[in-house]
């Protein structure tokens, strides 16, 4: 299992288009991918999961990956929350 935890930088945080793209990301990977703020969990392939959590600028989020990929996963998923968020 691997976790990060992320600072969201993004002034428009993980709004409905860039957690569309974070979930076409996230669904490339077998392992099973969480995101929690403040104490709440959401399957990081659910649109409306991420979106319940209302990510905005300046949370904090952990992510957790758990399986075969799982530290690709976490690294590469890392990598995009902590860029400006933009589409690819």
């Amino acid at each position: 299992m691997h976790m990060k935890k992320v600072t969201i930088n993004n002034k428009y945080g993980l709004q409905s288009k860039m957690a569309a793209v974070f979930i076409h990301k996230a669904s490339k990977y077998k392992s099973s991918i969480w995101v929690e703020k403040d104490e709440r969990k959401a399957n990081a392939k659910s649109l409306l999961g991420l979106l319940s959590l209302g990510i905005g600028e300046g949370d904090v989020i952990t992510l957790t990956a758990e399986g075969e990929d799982a530290e690709k996963a976490a690294n590469d998923l890392e990598e995009y929350l902590v860029s400006d968020l933009r589409e690819e």
